[in-house]
């Protein structure tokens, strides 16, 4: 099924599920689609699913950067700038001589 996707005003391809809430999660859902806060109850999970995976994501990206030692990746970023002063668009991206 493709539906109007009314934030980028496009058709987005959409599958239908089945989905098991408890009674008074639903009863809450259902209270915010009569404050019209969301058009219905599907729009309101399929939001709350995406913004959930976008957490879940910038938590995997912040878990990974804190993997990282500031002080090693500043030495890097400092060793390829050094090697490559005279590498941009304008000489097309040509390194030094020190450097090849």
């Amino acid at each position: 099924m493709a539906c109007l996707d009314t934030e980028r005003r496009s058709f987005v391809a959409r599958t239908k599920i089945a989905v098991t809430l408890q009674s008074k999660l639903l009863q809450r859902l259902d209270a915010l689609v009569v404050e019209r806060r969301f058009p219905n109850r599907s729009h309101a999970i399929e939001l709350a699913v995406a913004e959930m995976l976008e957490r879940a994501q910038r938590a995997r990206l912040a878990r990974e950067c804190a993997k990282l030692d500031p002080i090693e990746e500043k030495a890097s970023a400092e060793e390829g700038i050094g090697k490559d002063l005279t590498a941009s668009p304008q000489n097309g991206w040509r390194r030094s001589a020190a450097s090849n």
